[in-house]
């Protein structure tokens, strides 16, 4: 099949090939002769730019014994998910990410949040459920990389209750204590081109996906024009952004005088 522009779904996919083959001990050539096409067809598979057909992900699965993985990963690409559609296609690549770079201006970062502020906002226990399920990637073996950088007044906006607030700070202040995950505050104030929330998922070929928000939805993308504005507007937060033990002050003095 001929090469595209990777998208989510088969950039997610292909990096679980890339792992799976790794884990065999097989590089793209041999892969290539047990599964009896090009070594330039795995690349083509591993990177995204081609969508396989379910046999072939079969194949797969025998080739390097990994029972259904691989069949059940693209039968879950491919079936109708309880996200919304603008978000449906992202969670995929957040969990195959080795590293992920969030910015929220308004609310808790999604993985982030407790189950009794995710609820405030969400409009269903499926929902409620699907959103607690995706943040296990954070305690998983080899979890990813997260950096999240949340505007000022996050911390200030009541979510449900003041309960439920402080529940939710005290959630951040304890996640800032992983090794894998960063959490900075950014000063309220004007910051060029982080006008609305996204989410940079790294993948383990170090392909990027975002995910951003909009008043009426979302859309994820893979451009390099749209990648490139993100990583540039992040890297300007983090650097306008409290450090993180000044971050974590900041969320103890606002739990003590606003929520408690």
């Amino acid at each position: 099949m001929a090469a595209r522009k990777p998208t989510s779904k088969t950039v997610s996919f292909g990096a679980e090939v890339t792992r799976l083959r790794e884990e065999a001990g097989l590089n793209r050539t041999e892969l290539a002769a047990r599964a009896a096409v090009t070594r330039s067809y795995i690349s083509q598979v591993e990177s995204g730019r081609t969508k396989c057909r379910r046999d072939f992900a079969e194949r797969l699965d025998k080739v390097l014994d990994s029972g259904t993985g691989l069949v059940d990963e693209w039968d879950e690409v491919l079936r109708s998910s309880s996200y919304p559609k603008f978000f449906a296609d992202f969670p995929r690549a957040e969990a195959s990410a080795d590293a992920l770079r969030a910015f929220e201006i308004r609310l808790v970062y999604g993985l982030l949040q407790t189950e009794a502020y995710a609820r405030v906002l969400l409009c269903n226990d499926d929902a409620v459920r699907e959103r607690m399920q995706r943040q296990r990637i954070l305690t998983k073996p080899n979890p990813p990389t997260v950096f999240v950088v949340l505007d000022e007044s996050v911390l200030l906006r009541e979510v449900g209750s003041r309960e439920i607030m402080r529940e939710q700070l005290e959630h951040l202040i304890e996640m800032s204590e992983r090794e894998n995950i960063t959490i900075q505050i950014a000063p309220i104030g004007y910051y060029r081109d982080a006008r609305a929330p996204f989410v940079i998922a790294t993948q383990p070929d170090r392909s990027e996906i975002v995910y951003l928000e909009s008043n009426i939805g979302g859309e994820t993308s893979a451009e390099p024009r749209d990648l490139a504005l993100v990583s540039e507007a992040f890297s300007r937060l983090q650097a306008a952004a409290l450090s993180p033990k000044a971050s974590v002050e900041l969320m103890r003095k606002v739990v003590e005088e606003r929520w408690t």
